[in-house]
């Protein structure tokens, strides 16, 4: 198995539903990834272990997604240099609670935000798949070709409803 380029960490096993979004279009894209659950109030002595532990295997950006509190992101990124990308999951209050948790944080401690919940999730995949080609040219020719498709797809469907007449 190559080394994980990305870990997706999440809160709990109920976030998994959510967090599998990023695992998805990671292995889409082809990049090595892992997932793992860890949590940043129920056990933040094995968060901390297992973010040493990932940077040694060679991940290069974390994924965190968290309900509630949701504090993963931001200890992650207390404990780390790599990026991190927070996805605020719906547990509570619609997941404002979460998104604020994720998205307000001190100066000097940055994690890059996401959309609460599923669509936020793909997103994270799709934001570490565009910092991962800065380096790895490979997935910047994909990250591209991803985007022309992404194009070609609403001009098609453009096309087929003024043919449609609507």
């Amino acid at each position: 198995m190559r080394k994980p380029l990305v870990s997706i960490v999440m809160g709990s096993e109920s976030d998994l539903a959510v967090m599998e979004q990023a695992a998805v279009v990671l292995g889409e894209f082809g990049v090595a990834h892992e997932l793992a659950i860890t949590s940043a109030h129920r056990s933040p002595d094995w968060t901390r272990r297992y973010i040493s532990e990932a940077e040694r295997k060679g991940v290069e950006i974390f994924i965190a997604g968290a309900g509630g509190a949701a504090h993963l992101a931001g200890t992650i990124a207390a404990h780390s240099t790599r990026p991190v990308i927070g996805v605020p999951i719906d547990s509570s209050l619609n997941g404002l609670d979460a998104l604020l948790s994720t998205a307000q944080m001190p100066g000097g401690v940055p994690v890059a935000t996401m959309a609460i919940g599923k669509a936020g999730a793909k997103n994270a995949g799709i934001l570490a798949v565009q910092i991962l080609g800065i380096s790895h040219k490979d997935l910047a020719r994909k990250i591209k070709d991803y985007k022309e498709r992404l194009e070609e797809e609403v001009e098609a469907k453009a096309r087929r409803i003024q043919r449609a007449g609507r």
